[in-house]
């Protein structure tokens, strides 16, 4: 391999480095909807140049999760109200699919793997911890629905949840109901109810609207007070 690509691969390295980092930083809160992404100050403050940092900016963009704004530049997308509604509805009929799915087509192992994972989750808290499970747990149900089509619309619906920041499993009464959520389903899931697992995993994203709708709204009212 020559100097010149040597360079080139580490640059390619360095910016979907870049690129995971502002993710997880959107995933999390620390990069909030309608922040401004300054190439200069994010360089900086990520210790690379700022090649790598446009290039995340490039590839976020293409994610839908940053849009540049008139007289602002690159920022963080923010969702109205609308379309956080509609994003819901979105993930409740996919992932109501997926379970229906996994209740048919899921090995043992994958079923006794889920079941295991929600019990790691129940003693996991609140936290960076339990919003980790609770994302292995849902693509763990994705891939034992066995459904190519579903995973790849599944994909560009999670980067567009990102946008709404940290997990609710950071709140501890959310937790707790996530896990109960999750056990209801195990058990359509384990008798291979098609239908019960499809309703329950319906209600599980049909609660986690409710909140992110309260948070949001919450959100918003203590901006209004400044």
């Amino acid at each position: 391999m020559s100097t010149e690509d040597e360079a080139q691969n580490g640059g390619a390295s360095q910016g979907n480095a870049t690129y995971q980092r502002l993710l997880d930083e959107i995933r999390e809160g620390r990069l909030m909807p309608g922040e401004r992404l300054r190439e200069t100050e994010l360089a900086e403050r990520l210790g690379v140049s700022r090649t790598p940092v446009r290039e995340a900016i490039r590839q976020l963009e293409a994610d839908g999760l940053v849009a540049h704004l008139p007289r602002i530049g690159a920022s963080v997308r923010k969702l109205d109200y609308a379309e956080v509604m509609e994003l819901y509805e979105m993930r409740a009929v996919l992932e109501g699919t997926a379970a229906r799915l996994a209740a048919r087509a899921a090995s043992e192992v994958e079923l006794l793997e889920l079941a295991a994972l929600n019990e790691q989750l129940a003693g996991a808290g609140t936290g960076p911890e339990a919003s980790r499970l609770n994302r292995i747990f849902h693509a763990t149900l994705l891939d034992a629905a066995k459904n190519r089509f579903l995973a790849r619309s599944m994909l560009s619906l999670q980067r567009a949840l990102m946008i709404l920041g940290p997990s609710q499993l950071y709140d501890s009464a959310r937790a707790v109901e996530a896990v109960e959520e999750h056990r209801h389903l195990l058990e359509a899931l384990m008798v291979r109810d098609g239908a019960a697992a499809e309703t329950a995993m319906r209600a599980h994203i049909e609660a986690a609207q409710r909140m992110r709708i309260r948070t949001l709204r919450e959100r918003d009212r203590g901006m209004d007070d400044f």
